[in-house]
């Protein structure tokens, strides 16, 4: 039994990917988890430059999930290149940077100096992030954007080049063939969802942009819809990701068609979360005499059910 699953030219040893923005760096998780034992880590979003981001409070709570509004805070490529890729890669880590940028040519610089570096296993764009107003969501709401970015960054790499999708567009597979007639390699899918919370005592906004990315269980059964529906569109690999709690959700993903997935608010609940997805997901191959994970992906079972006769 293998739980070992390719993305274009990458392999990794199983499917649990930590999702970028709750993960921080990956270092900062090294004494507690051990990292060579993920199939990767997504790091939080790289610009060119160091950034702030939003002033506080920037997490709410929600029903089965949590709205956020970070920013894209963040110490830059050159510094991420210096302070923590040497050491994940020390660790074994299979490390998945998520680039960011405010106009195209910022996502090729650091496109650029990521290739340069030892210990980058693959880019992923971010194209999605709904808690910024420059660059990013405006390439991915945008089907040429989509494409353009993709393209410019592919062209710039050696890497695998991996478009992270928003969900806040009409019908996401059509921004998934983009990616892919961009040249990607794969795409990863769904971002936040754009929402808002208010107190009602006050009558103000709970977070102090006003608007924020919604994640959680709350958004998986949407998340799990997009999956599939790329899945009918696109031949390169998914990953899929929003709400994943426990094995059982992963495989939601995986029969959906995502060939891998990330993980990211369950890590706030649980950091200690990835043996047990993993063990989850093996002990249900095993019941269902299933040897090689990738035989799931995209697995729906749509024959008609049988009718009931009182």
């Amino acid at each position: 039994m293998t739980l070992s699953v390719r993305l274009g030219s990458l392999e990794l040893p199983n499917p649990v990917i930590a999702a970028s923005g709750c993960f921080g760096y990956g270092v900062e998780y090294a004494q507690a988890v051990d990292l060579s034992s993920l199939g990767g880590l997504a790091t939080k979003g790289l610009f060119l430059t160091e950034r702030q981001g939003h002033p506080l409070p920037r997490i709410v709570e929600t029903p089965s999930g949590m709205i956020n509004a970070i920013g894209l805070q963040g110490i830059g490529v050159h510094r991420f290149i210096q302070e923590k890729l040497p050491e994940l890669h020390a660790r074994g880590a299979r490390v998945f940077v998520n680039i960011c940028g405010t106009t195209l040519d910022e996502y090729v610089e650091v496109a650029k100096a990521l290739s340069q570096a030892e210990g980058v296993a693959a880019l992923e764009l971010n194209i999605s992030c709904p808690n910024i107003k420059e660059g990013g969501i405006q390439f991915g709401c945008s089907l040429s954007g989509t494409h353009d970015v993709t393209r410019a960054v592919r062209q710039a790499t050696h890497l695998p080049v991996i478009p992270k999708l928003t969900p806040n567009v009409t019908d996401v597979a059509s921004f998934a063939r983009a990616a892919e007639e961009g040249g990607a390699d794969a795409v990863s899918l769904v971002n936040t969802f754009l929402a808002m919370a208010l107190d009602v005592e006050t009558r103000r906004p709970k977070i102090a942009n006003v608007l924020g990315g919604l994640s959680g269980p709350a958004i998986r059964p949407i998340a799990v819809r997009m999956v599939w529906e790329c899945y009918q569109l696109v031949k390169i690999p998914i990953i899929g990701m929003g709400g994943i709690m426990e094995a059982r959700d992963a495989l939601e993903f995986i029969i959906a068609g995502a060939t891998a997935v990330q993980v990211g608010t369950a890590n706030f609940v649980d950091p200690f979360i990835w043996p047990k997805l993993l063990d989850g997901i093996a002990d249900y191959m095993r019941r269902h005499a299933v040897t090689r994970l990738s035989d799931l992906v995209g697995r729906v079972d749509l024959t008609p059910r049988a009718e009931v006769h009182a």
